[in-house]
């Protein structure tokens, strides 16, 4: 397993704004807080994986998330450390509050680009 953000992930910088529905833009800055309560984040593509920019962005030292679900055996020992010491290779928001404005912003007018992202997503996802 190597961690990598997906193309269509919310945290990174470089996906356009207004991919994803304002309720999954929404639940990003929770994860802000490293007392966060709520289980690991893992990718909207549904691949069972955790969400690589979730990752980079927020201390997994102090995730308490991540050790949930550690210890809930929802991650095996191998992603556990991964986490811990991932460094991601592509730009990505230094906060859930980042990335969360800036995906809401073209909700209502999502760009060309945006529009070509959600179109691949479907066809993968078979939405």
């Amino acid at each position: 397993m190597t961690l990598r953000p997906c193309g269509s992930c919310p945290y990174r910088r470089d996906v356009p704004s207004g991919v994803w529905s304002r309720e999954e833009y929404d639940k990003l800055p929770e994860y802000d807080d490293p007392q966060c309560l709520a289980p690991a984040f893992f990718c909207h593509q549904q691949n069972g994986e955790l969400c690589a920019g979730w990752v980079g962005c927020h201390d997994m030292d102090n995730s308490i998330g991540l050790r949930l679900s550690f210890v809930a055996d929802n991650l095996t020992e191998e992603q556990y450390r991964e986490a811990l010491y991932y460094q991601p290779q592509v730009p990505i928001f230094e906060s859930g509050k980042e990335a969360r404005d800036h995906g809401v912003r073209d909700i209502e007018t999502p760009s060309p680009r945006a529009i070509r992202v959600v179109q691949k997503l479907g066809k993968k996802l078979e939405l």
